[in-house]
């Protein structure tokens, strides 16, 4: 599997492309507006072709490139089947997988930061790579108070759909805010700050309940945007 891991620092987002080597078929998750020359231009120099953008959920810091892409390469716009998002041409959940080529990426239901969020898990024979959105971060989580997010819920995804995987998958979040690029099931479940050391529910549910975050400069042309592919007129 081709794998490169793209950084937006304006949003502090994370873009994960992955290619098949075998039919030369490339994805792009969670891309951004304003990296679409970038992005681009990295699947042209591996020699790659854009298959499929593909979303964790519905953003609110980012506008998604997703509409943009597929106008310049006709490649095809997916997205949590939950969103219901009209514009995506390709529906994924738990039982609608998405295949490119030789490589899955496998949909985990994980809601929490927003009702329909899903992680993508990424099987390969020598490593177990999971893409977590913004539900878990390194030494961190997505914030729970907006877009039908709960800390509950989050805490009962993580631990049921991500904390259950193998000590050494390998964890790609979909943002990090102190220039680190990956972490591990096992470190996370052990050490996360917010979620790891066997903190209950109740616990995390306080944790969140304190946070006290600022609203997101984005949010109001951010979420109308994505959930029209990123279309922003």
């Amino acid at each position: 599997m081709i794998f490169r891991q793209l950084f937006e620092p304006e949003s502090s987002t994370y873009t994960y492309l992955l290619g098949c080597a075998e039919s030369r078929q490339a994805v792009l998750v969670d891309p951004v507006l304003e990296t679409v020359d970038r992005d681009l231009a990295a699947v042209q120099e591996l020699g790659l072709t854009l298959a499929y953008t593909l979303e964790t959920h519905v953003h609110a810091d980012h506008v998604t490139s997703a509409d943009r892409l597929r106008s310049l390469t006709g490649s095809k716009v997916a997205c949590p089947e939950m969103d219901g998002i009209t514009c995506a041409d390709v529906g994924v959940s738990e039982i609608a997988p998405l295949d490119l080529g030789s490589i899955r990426l496998q949909p985990l239901f994980t809601p929490g930061h927003t009702d329909a969020h899903h992680c993508y898990l990424v099987q390969l024979p020598a490593s177990v790579q999971v893409l977590t959105g913004d539900a878990l971060l390194i030494d961190g989580c997505g914030r729970t108070d907006f877009q039908g997010g709960d800390a509950e819920t989050l805490y009962r995804s993580i631990h049921e759909k991500i904390f259950t995987l193998p000590n050494d998958s390998l964890v790609y979040p979909a943002h990090d805010y102190h220039d680190r690029h990956v972490s591990s099931v096992g470190e996370e479940r052990e050490h996360n700050p917010r979620l790891g050391g066997g903190k209950t529910v109740e616990e995390f549910v306080a944790i969140m309940a304190a946070l006290d975050l600022p609203y997101p400069k984005k949010m109001d042309v951010a979420v109308p945007a994505n959930l029209r592919c990123g279309a922003t007129e």
